[in-house]
């Protein structure tokens, strides 16, 4: 009997135990999650009870259309919460149960692999009742029951891109973690805090949020443009942006490092001009000037980035075939727009590409005209980059602004194709010992062109003149709320011949000095002696190539060589000419045309030498360029010689975009092409292709019937706006005749 009294009692101390640690929330029960009870909630019985379930969350209202008008991201097409870094965001979260007032709640937030809060890109932070001035914080701005209404500040140096948000719930000692979501975390250019912060409200408009552009292109002597889709707003390319970082060598290297320094625009605007460009990595877009683009696409047929961007999606993040310059520059202006951070297009003509960074560049021809691909230096017809704004916190204040950023694959910079960022202001004022590039962005600008005569037979070379005015010429960007040409050449270089820019020449070559090893063809090898030397036989002639008729595509090409006597004596001048179809980097393609003559010159003489080149001469040679470079060495005995060269461009023949209804929001509207072959020959395998953000969802290919010579053809098709505002059309025709015939058309799209 006392066996069974003292058994019973061990029985009822067992159970009574178990119920005491359920109610408290035993350790060892399986559930991972245990909660403290919530005092003050009296329960039916007198004594408070608890809910002894786990903290769940039941739904989370991100606010997102809010939020993202107050940040300037509701343009995006995406519906995901993209936000801007250094403002508050609100949301909501209901859970399952209330939480009493000892109940601590605190956030964490993290960006990229191995995140951790000494590289600054994790953070755990409390809920409080305000906002902290530095690092990330969190206030509740209100609570009924089981919902929680809070905002979140996030540092306005915090990297940017795709953060994980999850909250930890502490009561009674134990923790209950709950994941939130996701976020897209970018610059900031209206906030006076981040370094990306832009003043003005229309410049703000332009380079940030404008989602078409022109590009200058021709030419300094022909300027032309181009429209350019950029759409860093259309869906998916946010997220193709952020992968650009992803792929980048940097981030395959050490990615947790490569995250934590995307906080500063200098260091992402490095990485994304090397990956742009697929010559490291996995970048973006192939370069290819030679001519043919067999494998790909002529560069001249995009329309802008987003097709780009897309291609090197799918296929698996190889680069696409084929961009030049402009390309280059209308993607990296995309991914920099996309990510916050103010940009612009530029273009530079006569742009320098100096090898050996000496500030010349050197052009070579032989006695006959015929241009020479000797040496590595170049002048481009036009080259294109891009400026980007922000502090330059790694140099000073003062060469904050402006920044070039360039993707054109042209030099290695610290092993790797990239190119700047640059400061405007150290370009102007000589200083290139600064980070990054500058010497040979200054020399693009500033260089001097060295003209010399090579003959094969003997390896001798003869340097006929230097010209310090010609490179850098009518540097080009859109005007803000225009088409219109923006010239900006100031900004990069005092007034040619000016005491100011000699003075920045010269700074820049003395602090270029310590690490030049000029050769025996540099312009800077030559003695003072040398100098007067060639002063003194400056030549008696002078010549220019001057456009006497129509410069179009299937029509013949005129000009006249302008030669002059200088003196008060009779000169007989010898004279080769040649012409070759180039691409716009100067890249011969081949020789279409060339005559010898002699001519007597009575003294002060000038005289009108007829230059004809045939259609049926250059037809089968002209890229998408449509230009041709006419070259004449003229030669008086026992003078110099003088290299007068001309660059042509042949237009081609319009294309014309006419809207045929009144635009408005989600209503088809109609549009029409037309397109005349100006040609005594048909003209086959016709493509049009049509694209622009707000306007169309991806682009339109249309196949388009063969013309027979003259004939008219009209095309229509129909887009769908998606957005109200003024939009861009773009379109580009190619045939077998005309490899690319750009056409843009501005349409007004009412709600």
């Amino acid at each position: 009997m006392t066996w069974c009294l003292a058994h019973f009692i061990r029985i009822l101390i067992g159970v009574c135990r178990r119920g005491f640690y359920k109610w408290q929330g035993d350790p060892s029960s399986p559930s991972p999650h245990t909660i403290r009870a919530i005092p003050g909630r009296a329960q039916r019985g007198g004594r408070g009870r608890r809910n002894m379930s786990a903290f769940k969350l039941q739904s989370i209202d991100w606010q997102t259309a809010s939020n993202r008008q107050a940040h300037h991201t509701d343009r995006f097409y995406s519906k995901e919460l993209i936000l801007r870094r250094g403002q508050l965001f609100k949301f909501s979260l209901t859970l399952n149960q209330s939480l009493g007032s000892a109940d601590g709640l605190t956030f964490t937030v993290s960006t990229g692999p191995s995140a951790s809060e000494s590289a600054k890109t994790k953070a755990v932070f409390p809920l409080s009742n305000e906002t902290r001035s530095s690092g990330w914080s969190a206030q509740l701005l209100s609570r009924r029951d089981n919902v929680l209404a809070i905002s979140i500040l996030s540092p306005a140096s915090a990297p940017i891109g795709r953060y994980e948000l999850s909250i930890r719930i502490s009561s009674q000692g134990k923790d209950s973690t709950l994941k939130l979501g996701t976020f897209i975390l970018l610059f900031n250019p209206w906030l006076q805090a981040d370094v990306v912060f832009m003043n003005n409200q229309a410049e703000r408009e332009e380079y940030v949020q404008e989602d078409a552009g022109i590009i200058f292109v021709g030419s300094s002597n022909r300027i032309g443009m181009i429209g350019w889709n950029y759409g860093q707003f259309e869906e998916g390319i946010l997220n193709i942006c952020l992968s650009v970082l992803d792929n980048s060598l940097n981030f395959r290297r050490d990615p947790a490092t490569d995250v934590a320094r995307r906080n500063d625009p200098t260091y992402v605007g490095r990485v994304l001009s090397a990956m742009i460009n697929g010559n490291d990595d996995s970048g973006v877009v192939s370069g290819n000037w030679s001519g043919n683009y067999a494998g790909g696409l002529d560069p001249r047929n995009w329309n802008g980035s987003v097709e780009i961007l897309k291609q090197w999606q799918r296929s698996g993040f190889r680069p696409v075939r084929y961009g030049q310059c402009w390309v280059f520059a209308g993607v990296l202006n995309t991914v920099l727009r996309c990510f916050g951070i103010p940009s612009r297009v530029i273009t530079n003509f006569n742009s320098a590409h100096d090898t050996d960074q000496n500030l010349s560049v050197d052009v070579y021809y032989d006695a006959t005209g015929r241009p020479l691909d000797k040496g590595s230096d170049s002048v481009w017809n036009f080259h294109v980059w891009n400026e980007a704004w922000f502090v330059r916190n790694d140099l000073g204040s003062s060469y904050s602004g402006w920044q070039v950023l360039d993707a054109t694959p042209q030099e290695e910079s610290e092993g790797v194709f990239q190119c700047g960022p640059a400061s405007v202001i150290a370009i102007r004022e000589g200083d290139v010992n600064l980070d990054f590039d500058l010497p040979f962005i200054f020399s693009e600008v500033n260089a001097d062109r060295i003209t010399w005569i090579y003959d094969a037979s003997t390896g001798a070379q003869k340097r006929t003149s230097t010209d310090s005015h010609s490179i850098g010429r009518y540097i080009s960007t859109k005007a803000v709320g225009s088409y219109s040409r923006m010239d900006v050449t100031e900004k990069y270089k005092y007034p040619e011949g000016s005491r100011e820019e000699r003075q920045a020449f010269e700074k820049a070559l003395g602090k270029l000095k310590p690490r030049l090893s000029f050769g025996p063809t540099s312009a800077r090898t030559f003695t003072r002696d040398e100098r007067e030397e060639r002063e003194e036989r400056e030549p008696s002639i002078s010549g220019r190539f001057k456009v006497t008729g129509l410069l179009a595509v299937g029509k013949e090409v005129n000009l006249a060589l302008m030669l002059k006597n200088l003196t008060d004596d009779k000169k007989t001048v010898t004279v080769n000419m040649s012409a070759w179809t180039i691409v716009y980097n100067g890249t011969l393609v081949h020789e279409v045309w060339k005559d010898s003559i002699t001519i007597s010159l009575d003294p002060k003489e000038e005289i009108q030498h007829p230059v004809k080149i045939a259609y049926a001469q250059y037809e089968k040679y002209l890229k998408a360029d449509n230009m041709i470079r006419i070259t004449a060495v003229c030669q008086v005995t026992d003078e110099p010689e003088v290299v007068v060269e001309r660059n042509v461009i042949l237009d081609n023949p319009t294309l014309t975009l006419e809207v045929l209804d009144q635009a408005r929001v989600k209503k088809p509207v109609n549009v029409q092409m037309l397109f005349a072959n100006p040609l005594d020959e048909p003209v086959k395998d016709c493509v049009l292709k049509v694209e622009g953000s707000g306007l169309l969802l991806g682009s339109l290919r249309i196949d388009v019937p063969a013309l027979r010579p003259k004939e008219r053809s009209r095309v229509r098709f129909e887009i769908m706006p998606t957005r109200s505002g003024t939009k861009q059309l773009l379109a580009d025709f190619s045939c077998n005749k005309f490899p690319a015939i750009k056409s843009m058309l501005s349409i007004d799209v009412a709600e």
